[in-house]
């Protein structure tokens, strides 16, 4: 089976409408505007999105007859990052995004893509860490859009000194 997607539906609009399968991606293969996919029950759909989007768990695309294909979010390997306390969690999400990396921030930790180095730095400033796999939904930042099309460039230099 072939389906066109031009849509999306976001997770808390979907209702009781009937999906017809679902598909998991990575993080960052949830911004996307034309590509195909293949559905967990093999069915095939082709995005062909107006603009680009950036898709959360949850959301759907709105097929050509009417019904949905879900996304959720594939499991990708992490860091779980716990801080002493709260402030703690402040100070370590700021290192983090000093460094433009792509974070899952919650309530008692941290989520990142692995990587030696910084995790090396997280342990030097006493977080403790562990390797998890699970989906991955990072903050998007403040100009990299919104959900849904609102996408927004922004250009800016480091200027350190």
């Amino acid at each position: 089976m072939m389906y066109r997607a031009n849509g999306v539906v976001e997770a808390k609009a979907r209702g009781d409408r009937n999906v017809v399968g679902t598909v998991a991606l990575a993080h960052d293969e949830r911004h996307l505007r034309r590509k195909l996919l293949i559905l967990q029950n093999g069915a095939r759909v082709l995005v062909d999105l107006p603009q680009p989007v950036a898709l959360h768990a949850g959301d759907c695309l709105l097929l050509d007859n009417g019904a949905l294909a879900e996304v959720t979010a594939a499991e990708e390997d992490l860091i779980q990052i716990r801080p002493r306390d709260r402030l703690h969690l402040v100070e370590l999400a700021w290192h983090i995004g000093n460094r433009h990396l792509a974070a899952q921030i919650d309530e008692d930790r941290i989520l990142i893509l692995r990587d030696h180095v910084i995790e090396a730095m997280l342990e030097g400033l006493g977080a403790t860490l562990a390797p998890v796999r699970t989906g991955f939904e990072p903050v998007r930042g403040a100009y990299s859009g919104k959900a849904h099309g609102h996408d927004h460039q922004h250009s800016h230099s480091h200027d350190h000194g």
